[in-house]
């Protein structure tokens, strides 16, 4: 899928900037109003063929124009996800209004407009317009179209890219890469459900889309104590033995992922200064281990010291963990 490559652009000089928005996307002509002062900054990096780029930056407008589309077509589309900020999307005589959690896409071979009027935070997703396994006749119907990421599949999207953002510039090169299907699967799924063709997508696509839904359910019911592999299985309206399909390919078992991810925040929480008042089985209970001697056992197996032990040491033990 190709070697991750991270271009990280800072500037508090508007041309400067200009010249990091070419480079990191397509050519746009950049602008803001007369006499504003402007700084905003762009960080990049590639997984495979899916460009990923966070923009910070104070009020300006963006614009893809026929003569900036002559100089250069790639024939990308680019999905953006409102962080912070509200931004103005257009293209092809449509306007989407985002505020932070929404998303678009738009298609880099036509004119668009992007307008921010104020100091926002953008993540923004760019790829060659055949890796989307969505037809694009499909598309052509949903550029610059609000997709709330409050409801239905945006509901996983929105915190799947934004997570996303946050830790794929730290993230190995190895794990990075893989990345790459996962992203265009899971907003592949979100488009399809737009258009009401989820049927059509391929297996592996609606495959990902599931995985990505039930990971998030796990997520949100982490200090459920119910939480189990039947609860997880009715809530998606799938069989357990189908779950564990799921999973299957992370080699690791819904249980196992599950009591992984409790152990993960139980170790958060003993290193939190603000939970220094909990006893450590009240942290255990947090995240769903109702019987204190289990969790400590559990604990104990998965980092080598008792809970007790580690919350005292701080954090001197996680780079002996890690």
């Amino acid at each position: 899928m190709g070697e991750i490559v991270e271009r990280r652009t800072r500037s508090v000089d508007l041309d400067t900037f200009r010249a990091s928005v070419i480079d990191s996307f397509v050519p746009l002509e950049t602008s803001i109003a007369p006499d504003t002062d402007f700084e905003g900054y762009i960080h990049g990096t590639s997984l495979g063929q899916v460009q990923v780029a966070e923009v910070v930056a104070s009020a300006h407008t963006v614009r893809r124009t026929p003569r900036t589309i002559r100089a250069s077509d790639p024939g990308f589309y680019k999905v953006g996800l409102q962080v912070r900020g509200y931004c103005v999307l257009t293209q092809d005589d449509r306007e989407a209004a985002l505020t932070p959690g929404d998303f678009a896409i738009y298609d880099t071979t036509r004119p668009y407009q992007l307008s921010f009027d104020d100091r926002f935070r953008m993540l923004v997703m760019m790829f060659p317009r055949e890796l989307l396994r969505v037809p694009p006749t499909g598309i052509a119907e949903l550029t610059a179209r609000r997709i709330s990421g409050r409801q239905g599949m945006g509901a996983l999207v929105a915190p799947f890219v934004k997570d996303l953002g946050e830790r794929v510039f730290d993230t190995a090169p190895a794990v990075a890469v893989h990345l790459n299907d996962a992203v265009l699967d899971v907003l592949a799924a979100a488009f399809a459900e737009q258009l009401q063709i989820t049927d059509s997508l391929s297996l592996e696509s609606r495959h990902t889309a599931l995985r990505v839904r039930v990971g998030s359910f796990i997520e949100d019911h982490l200090s459920d104590p119910g939480l189990d592999t039947t609860m997880v299985a009715a809530a998606h309206h799938i069989s357990v033995r189908h779950l564990q399909k799921i999973f299957e390919a992370d080699g690791t078992p819904v249980g196992g992922w599950i009591r992984e991810r409790r152990l993960e925040q139980c170790r958060r929480d003993l290193l939190d200064p603000r939970l220094c008042h909990l006893p450590v089985a009240a942290v255990g209970a947090r995240w769903g281990f109702s019987d204190p001697a289990h969790f400590s056992r559990l604990f104990k197996t998965r980092f080598g010291v008792t809970a007790g032990r580690y919350r005292s040491a701080g954090g001197a033990l996680d780079q002996a963990l890690d």
